[in-house]
């Protein structure tokens, strides 16, 4: 019996396809059904493990290295997979960089180059998403943001306003996508194990977030790639404009330790 959880059938483009959060969200995509485009910046034996992936889910993949900070990356991701297979029915915007670094030593070059992957490039994704996706009627288009963007994080500065103007863009492109059956959602992960993470979470940063998440414990890139498939699917078809945060509750925890009655 089929779900509304099957992608059996269509294309997606999913950014910073070779590690992290973006292979978990490929590789969730494609044993849903999807064949995979993507781009990647990191090493060539990352990018060969992702194929493997995707092969062993029963599916197609196109993966070349890019900078999501270019406009022309995203044209030729757009054009690759239509080439390819002829539609491109999801796009992944998930390609960032984490840059922790006090605002007084935030150099200009360090801003500008932190919002060309982290902001830029969802605008130049979600402009090519769009393009093609109007044309065909149908479409997903899904941004990976951040729970900074509820729980403010310092010497983040640069980090958070792009996660920030991420929820923005978000929405707006929701509006002028809905009159052509595209949606636009956006995923805000907490604490994730990632390789982008890997020297910003010491033993002290971990042991913090046990005991602050209610979950007691930092998540994986499965758990946010479950979700990926969800605003992928229709079973997402009536919601656009909207930001999912998976943090295992961080940001509503509020707790102090007050003194009981």
């Amino acid at each position: 019996m089929s779900s509304k959880l099957d992608l059996v059938g269509p294309v997606a483009v999913v950014t910073g396809v070779s590690s992290g959060i973006g292979r978990a969200i490929a590789v969730a995509l494609a044993n849903a059904g999807a064949n995979i485009a993507g781009v990647f910046l990191g090493a060539d034996g990352e990018a060969e493990a992702a194929r493997a992936d995707i092969a062993a889910a029963g599916r197609e993949s196109h993966i070349v290295v890019g900078d999501t900070g270019d406009p022309a990356t995203h044209t030729a991701l757009a054009e690759g997979a239509r080439d390819k297979w002829g539609s491109l029915d999801i796009w992944v915007n998930n390609a960032a960089r984490l840059m922790v670094k006090p605002l007084i030593e935030t150099s200009d070059a360090d801003w500008h180059g932190l919002l060309a992957a982290n902001l830029h490039g969802y605008f130049y994704g979600c402009r090519a998403a769009a393009k093609a996706m109007f044309l065909q009627g149908r479409g997903r288009i899904i941004n990976v943001s951040s729970a900074v963007d509820h729980l403010a994080v310092s010497n983040l500065s640069a980090y958070t306003t792009a996660k920030n103007g991420i929820v923005g863009l978000t929405r707006t492109v929701a509006l002028e996508a809905a009159p052509h059956g595209v949606t636009c959602n956006a995923i805000a992960p907490g604490a994730i194990e990632t390789p982008l993470n890997a020297s910003a979470y010491t033993a002290e940063v971990r042991a913090t977030y046990e005991q602050r998440i209610p979950l007691s414990r930092i998540g994986v890139a499965d758990e946010i790639a479950d979700v990926v498939v969800f605003m992928a699917s229709t079973a997402s078809r009536y919601m656009t404009g909207q930001e999912i945060v998976v943090d295992g509750g961080l940001t509503i925890d509020g707790t102090v330790g007050h003194a009981t009655d």
